[in-house]
């Protein structure tokens, strides 16, 4: 199927690697034009002309922190027209309430929870003068499934899927959608360093991390690979689903329905 994305405009927030690269490299294969945003521009540098020679579509990208409301709007008066938003950049910390500090707190919600927060308020606006746009929150199911060791993710994701939820029942009538997905545990590096360090306390062998990764854990008996979320991510923003909005979708396998 023709998804009808070609000459697209796409901004890929914490696009340096694992889900968000991923994200990018799909969207560039299907013929858009390609930003990428994190916040070490030697890194987008790199991957930009990695992606580039790979799709034989032109990527560009902007180096910022957007745990910074500044930042966010530097991004959004560097790169105002873009067709597509996916929020993705943002890692929260793992651990029990009694274990986070409020910085932590503060640190998890100011990059995930506010960054997705302000860029909204830039881009809705200007997609729904322009009457288009679709925006993609790449939100986690630590805010569906709650788990007290992911107390700051609980919160902040959750959070994230009632904003999701109300703005996209709003935008549709300008033809703006918002929609969410939310991602288990998706092997990316983020993950098989955790594994690496678990790893290396279990067995004092970091190279053994996966002897960690016991099929029965998982549905379909692996983790999932970041070119799944890519993939799901692509094919909802195409115009041929313009029904979606308002929505966050459950990618986790079925997991959170598992005894």
């Amino acid at each position: 199927m023709d998804l009808n994305l070609v000459g697209k405009r796409v901004l890929v927030t914490g696009a340096s690697k694992g889900i968000g690269l991923s994200i990018a490299e799909h969207f560039a294969r299907e013929g858009t034009r390609v930003t990428l945003v994190s916040r070490s521009a030697d890194m987008l540098a790199d991957r930009a002309a990695t992606l580039s020679a790979a799709t034989g579509t032109e990527v560009d990208y902007i180096a910022a922190d957007l745990s910074q409301d500044s930042e966010r709007e530097r991004l959004f008066h560097a790169a105002p027209d873009v067709d597509i938003l996916v929020n993705n950049a943002g890692a929260i910390k793992r651990g029990p309430l009694e274990a986070m500090s409020l910085a932590e707190w503060r640190e998890g919600f100011d990059l995930k929870v506010w960054g997705y927060i302000h860029l909204c308020k830039l881009y809705v606006p200007k997609m729904t003068d322009r009457g288009s746009g679709t925006i993609v929150n790449i939100i986690g199911m630590g805010g569906r499934a709650t788990k007290p060791g992911y107390i700051i993710g609980a919160a902040g994701n959750a959070a994230l899927i009632g904003f999701t939820n109300a703005i996209g029942a709003a935008t549709p009538r300008n033809n703006v959608r918002v929609f969410g997905i939310n991602p288990a545990r998706t092997r990316t590096d983020r993950m098989t360093e955790g594994l690496k360090r678990q790893a290396a306390l279990e067995f004092g062998d970091e190279e053994l991390w996966e002897d960690l990764l016991n099929p029965d854990h998982f549905p379909f008996g692996r983790p999932k690979a970041p070119e799944e979320v890519a993939a799901l991510t692509v094919m909802l923003s195409s115009p041929h689903v313009q029904y979606l909005s308002g929505t966050v979708i459950d990618m986790d396998g079925g997991g959170q329905y598992a005894s």
